[in-house]
C-alpha cells in the first residue's frame, strides 16, 4: 500500500506502535459516542484492532483503516475507514479524529486525501457515509467535501441502549470532480 500524503498529514497503513495511542483517543467517551465501540478501549483491544487493521488490503472488498499521522510530530491523530465493495466501483466512509487534533482541519484534510485516491486513482463510482443526526460536526465535514445529504432513517440504528436516527451521504465521481 502506499501512503497519501497532504500537506500536514501522513495517511498509511496502522503499525504496532500506534496502539497506545488508538487507546487513548478511542476511549475518549466523548469520541466514542456515535461510533460503534464502547469507552474506554483497553490497549490489548487497541493491539488487536492495530493488528486486524495492519493485515487488511485496501485494493480487495471490506474495511481498510488508515491511520492519520500528523507527519511534523509524528503523532497517530486519527484514522479512516473505507469498506470498498464487492463490485470494486463503491465504498462506505468513515473517520474518527483524536481530540487534541479536532478543530484544526486535520479530518478534512485526510478525508480529501483518501477520497482523492478513490475516484482518481481508482476509478471508484460512488462514496456513501452514514452518521447520526446528532453528530453535526461529521455532518458539517461530510458536506464540506462534496458529499450530498440523501436521506434520513428514522430510528434505524440500536446503538448503546437507544435507536438512532441516521443521516445517509453520497459522494459521486462525478460531483466529485466538479468541486
Amino acid at each position: 500500500m502506499t501512503p497519501l500524503t497532504t500537506p500536514r498529514l501522513l495517511l498509511r497503513r496502522f503499525r504496532p506502535e500506534d496502539a497506545p495511542a488508538l487507546a487513548a483517543y478511542r476511549s475518549v467517551p466523548g469520541v466514542a459516542r456515535y461510533q460503534g465501540w464502547t469507552a474506554p478501549v483497553s490497549e490489548e483491544e487497541a493491539r488487536r484492532l492495530v493488528r486486524q487493521f495492519a493485515e487488511a488490503d485496501p485494493e480487495v472488498p471490506g474495511w481498510f483503516q488508515y491511520a492519520a499521522e500528523e507527519r511534523e510530530s509524528g503523532a497517530l491523530v486519527g484514522d479512516v475507514g473505507v469498506r470498498l465493495d464487492a463490485n470494486l466501483r463503491q465504498a462506505d466512509l468513515g473517520f474518527t479524529l483524536a481530540p487534541a487534533a479536532q478543530g484544526r482541519g486535520y479530518a478534512t484534510e485526510a478525508v480529501r486525501a483518501v477520497l482523492g485516491d478513490l475516484f482518481d486513482r481508482r476509478g471508484l463510482h460512488r462514496v456513501s457515509a452514514v452518521c447520526d443526526v446528532r453528530n453535526a460536526a461529521s455532518a458539517r465535514l461530510l458536506e464540506r467535501v462534496g458529499f450530498r445529504r440523501e436521506g434520513l432513517r428514522p430510528a434505524y440504528t440500536w446503538l448503546k441502549g437507544e435507536w438512532t436516527d441516521d443521516l445517509l451521504y453520497g459522494l459521486l465521481a462525478d460531483w466529485w470532480r466538479e468541486e
